[in-house]
């Protein structure tokens, strides 16, 4: 099925309902498919093969989506926080495009003949037409194309066609299951994969997006008050932020409407979820873990979970916060890095299956193995009641000696230091062992610790091969703009 159904369901139950918030805008899902159609209709005469955004948040983002969809070409949102080389050389490889952007970024682009570049305004104020669009019955169409972030190389382009987002959406979301009064708000920039489902899971449900151009922890809480936010997703530094706005403002969370709270697209800290759930007792709170390449969500920790993990005085209940939950449409399992399938509490490599899968690379083709299992490349393993605990991203495991170490576990028991504000453990150099482990810290402020103290408790608490054997000091960590932290540029510090 092709995604522009989506709308069309949407537009046809509920078309006086409105769809998208942003600033002074509003769309109602009537008028957003209108407009989509409009859009169609002048990419088909662009002659295009794919259509791009460079932009922030705005209306644009999912009338582009469902725009492509009608018009039967790739939707590609591109990174806005790139240099203008690098967003230049992603806009050849999907030249001749219809690109759709903004005064900000239209500056940074080289001007081409074979690609358009329309304005946003434009974009959405294109004259009516009277012609209805033909989309592709044809469920193997390319419908998004994302390119990763490239930190090892070039960025791949990651293909996800009709039937993979359709299988995810279908698979996951109930057909107008919002009330009217439903909200939710997007922060997520339009080019993560996070952003695409918002768009996609928000016009099945029929519910109401109140788009953000950028992300503040007090212009958040205030968008949700203002709005009667009920459902939000937030990436764990995110939410870090919100939580420490609250406490050193000293001021209530005050979000009466707000009912679900999901999170995804990094490491949870623990302590953090641990505040969150405190600060916000009614909230149902849910670990959402996924990746570009299966469609978005994979694995659900669910409200239910999130309580009992934490009211649970059983430790392997208890240990549950800080896994990513259970598969939710799709089969999960854990293989060694010769590929034989593990049992429950054995780490290695995680390896996913299932219809919203695509695993596929434009030039590079299908990564899915002869039974259809994707390798994600994390690490982690399945516990006896099948939930899934990540170790982090298979580069990241240091090899000491022979043993795997995952950093994450460091990472806890480091947070867990009443001093310690924020963490990461990398692999470092070590002539003996191969593979040490190193840590860069952040302490909160005025708060103090030393080296040793620190690497006593890592040692009390797992055991002398996990302990840090080197530890810095530092003002802040570097995160990316979706919260993860570059561990790449870390590592540089111990090397």
């Amino acid at each position: 099925m092709n995604i522009s159904t989506i709308l069309d369901m949407a537009a046809e139950a509920f078309g006086d309902r409105i769809g998208v918030v942003s600033g002074d805008s509003r769309y109602t899902y009537a008028e957003l498919r209108a407009a989509a159609v409009n859009a169609a209709a002048a990419i088909r005469a662009s002659g295009a093969k794919y259509v791009a955004l460079l932009d922030v948040n705005s209306p644009a983002a999912p009338v582009a989506i469902y725009a492509a969809a009608y018009a039967n070409v790739p939707y590609v949102p591109l990174n806005y926080r790139l240099t203008a080389p690098e967003i230049n050389e992603l806009i050849e490889r999907v030249a001749p495009a219809y690109l759709v952007t903004s005064a900000d970024y239209a500056k940074l682009i080289t001007p081409r003949a074979d690609v358009q570049v329309v304005d946003r305004a434009t974009f959405l104020s294109l004259p009516a037409t009277s012609e209805e669009p033909t989309p592709a019955d044809d469920p193997r169409e390319v419908a998004v194309q994302l390119f990763t972030s490239g930190t090892t190389g070039k960025p791949k382009a990651a293909i996800l066609r009709h039937e993979n987002l359709s299988s995810y959406i279908f698979g996951t979301v109930e057909f107008a299951a919002a009330d009217e009064n439903d909200a939710i708000i997007v922060t997520v920039p339009p080019y993560h994969i996070a952003g695409i489902s918002a768009v996609l899971s928000s016009t099945y449900a029929c519910r109401r997006m109140v788009q953000l151009e950028g992300f503040d922890a007090k212009a958040w809480l205030a968008a949700c008050r203002e709005h009667g936010v009920s459902n939000a997703f937030l990436v764990p530094t995110m939410l870090q932020r919100v939580v420490d706005h609250l406490h050193d403002s000293g001021e209530p969370a005050n979000l009466p409407a707000l009912r679900a709270l999901a999170y995804g697209g990094g490491k949870m800290p623990l302590t953090t979820i641990q505040k969150a759930m405190a600060l916000l007792p009614e909230v149902d709170f849910t670990n959402a873990y996924g990746l570009t390449e299966t469609s978005s969500t994979i694995a659900v920790l669910g409200p239910d979970d999130h309580r009992a993990a934490a009211s649970s005085e059983d430790p392997a209940v208890r240990r549950r916060l800080g896994s990513v939950g259970k598969p939710g449409a799709v089969e999960i399992e854990i293989r060694s890095d010769e590929g034989q399938v593990l049992g429950p509490e054995e780490a290695g490599l995680v390896f996913v299956r299932g219809p919203q899968v695509s695993g596929e690379y434009l030039a590079l083709g299908s990564q899915l193995d002869n039974d259809g299992w994707f390798p994600t490349k994390d690490r982690g393993y399945l516990d006896a009641e099948g939930y899934l605990f990540l170790d982090g991203r298979a580069d990241d495991v240091i090899v000491r000696g022979g043993e795997n170490i995952s950093p994450g576990e460091i990472e806890d028991v480091l947070l867990g230091h009443p001093a310690v504000a924020d963490v990461a453990v990398v692999a470092m150099p070590d002539e003996q062992w191969g593979e040490g482990v190193a840590a860069a810290i952040v302490l909160k402020p005025g708060s103090a610790a030393e080296v040793a103290e620190l690497q006593e408790l890592v040692k009390a608490s797992l055991r002398s091969s996990r302990v840090p054997q080197r530890i810095v000091f530092k003002d802040a960590l570097p995160y990316n703009e979706l919260g993860k932290v570059l561990r790449r540029v870390i590592r540089q510090e111990f090397v």
